[in-house]
């Protein structure tokens, strides 16, 4: 998966590390504290490069703990996140964030902190079988981002991520209905539609929640409920398919006939409508 927004890391990677030699010449004759905290530091970049994550974070947190009154302290605590992170260690380089954050409540690059351990869950994710925690664990954050640093380019990036992670909550939603349709278990199935339409009314699944709600509430004899739901419906998606579907649950014998355009939406809502007659 492509790293997202390499640009504000490899930034952040050069606000981080101090590429002028003049500035390491400086530290370097303040003393052997510094000089080991340096070198560290410098051996940290050296296997970040080699694609040795887990031994750059460990000479990171070297340096951090050589001098931990200096600049270069939370620099070094931020940078051994980031080589877990770059490698994939996700968990561990959450752990690490998640430390910098308590140990470090004002350093500068908080913001940068906070959008890194939401990268770190959002490359977890993969589809809407699996674990929900990540998921609300990245909407937060992202939510976070948003809300505290409303004019960093992270909080751009985080309004564009927080909307395919609702799209994520909502299939996960739809995937679990579908499954408590199968078993039958409907109050379970009318819940998690009713949490799409009512919490995630702007992504794509609504229509077919809708509809869901409409097969479910016919089945188990609710039909008054099932009208009023397939007029929302029509209402709102007069022609898309699943209020097609939701036509043939109270019209068996319904086959779609190819017509005109102009035609085909006018008899659809004629069709759906009356039913309410």
């Amino acid at each position: 998966m492509l790293k997202s927004l390499i640009v504000f890391l490899i930034s952040a990677l050069l606000i981080l590390s101090c590429s002028k030699k003049d500035k390491i010449e400086a530290t370097l004759e303040e003393g052997t504290i510094e000089e080991q905290m340096i070198l560290a530091y410098k051996e940290g970049l050296e296997f970040l490069e080699k694609g040795d994550a887990l031994y750059a974070s460990k000479k990171f947190n070297e340096a951090e703990i050589l001098f931990p009154q200096s600049i270069w302290a939370p620099k070094s605590s931020v940078m051994s996140a980031y080589s877990l992170y770059y490698y994939n260690y996700y968990g561990d380089a959450i752990f690490q964030l998640e430390r910098h954050l308590k140990n470090y409540p004002n350093d500068k690059n908080l913001a940068y902190v906070h959008y890194l351990i939401a990268i770190c869950y959002f490359e977890k994710l993969s589809d809407e079988k699996k674990d929900l925690e990540p998921l609300i664990q990245t909407q937060k954050k992202f939510e976070y981002i948003i809300n505290n640093y409303p004019n960093t380019d992270f909080a751009i990036d985080s309004k564009y991520k927080l909307d395919l992670i609702l799209d994520m909550l909502a299939a996960k939603e739809m995937y679990i209905g579908r499954h408590y349709m199968k078993t039958e278990k409907w109050i379970g199935a009318i819940n998690r539609f009713k949490n799409v339409i009512n919490n995630y009314d702007d992504t794509v699944y609504v229509e077919e929640a809708l509809h869901r709600l409409v097969e479910i509430y016919y089945k188990i004899g609710l039909i008054d409920e099932a009208k009023k739901v397939a007029y929302v419906l029509g209402y709102n998606y007069e022609s898309g398919k699943w209020y097609e579907n939701s036509y043939r649950v109270f019209n068996k014998s319904y086959k779609k006939v190819e017509i005109d355009n102009k035609k085909k939406d006018f008899l659809l809502i004629k069709k759906f409508k009356s039913l309410f007659d």
